[in-house]
């Protein structure tokens, strides 16, 4: 009984607490809704994230660089990318706050796929349409159209890139005798 008493006061507080941190959700918030808010921390003028990119739950930290998300990029769940790093010649206090604050900038290009539960720290850059396996740590560039997995990533496999799109496209126009009618040829 008291658990049902205290949930009934509590739940309106809750609510709007959440309602505020999502500012801008609508009224009811979804496990989906969570699933697709990253988390930042440092300056939000060091992130630049393209509209096209998918970044979900990720982490950004951005206490030693800037991030750049490229355009169709995507990113799998509990995706980390750190700039962040300290002085582990340092001891005590002094670690803790011996943070360079630039030169570790982190760049994932155009299309490129980090799969979830991905670890990458700056400073890098993941090429145009590369992949990163699940569960990788990133240290060091990835080359673009490189696949790259493991602990530390290394690669294992090269993509095609595809061909130029007009060589995909026939632009010729109908042939003679082609039907133009709703159905196709």
């Amino acid at each position: 009984m008291f658990d049902r008493l205290m949930s009934r006061l509590l739940a309106r507080p809750i609510e709007e607490a959440v309602r505020k941190a999502l500012a801008g959700k609508p009224e009811a918030v979804t496990a989906e809704d969570l699933l697709h808010r990253y988390l930042l921390f440092g300056a939000s003028e060091r992130l630049h994230i393209a509209p096209s990119a998918v970044v979900n739950d990720a982490l950004f930290n951005v206490e030693s660089g800037h991030i750049e998300i490229g355009e169709t990029a995507f990113f799998g769940h509990r995706v980390a990318l750190l700039t962040g790093t300290h002085d582990f010649t340092k001891f005590g206090r002094q670690r803790q706050d011996a943070v360079p604050k630039s030169g570790r900038d982190i760049v994932v290009k155009e299309g490129a796929w980090i799969a979830s539960h991905c670890l990458v720290l700056g400073p890098c850059v993941i090429g145009e349409h590369a992949v990163v396996g699940a569960g990788s740590l990133v240290s060091r560039d990835v080359d673009p159209y490189t696949v790259v997995a493991g602990r530390p990533a290394k690669p294992v496999r090269k993509l095609e890139p595809p061909a130029a799109e007009s060589d995909r496209l026939d632009v010729r126009g109908p042939a003679e005798g082609d039907r133009l009618d709703d159905r196709g040829p």
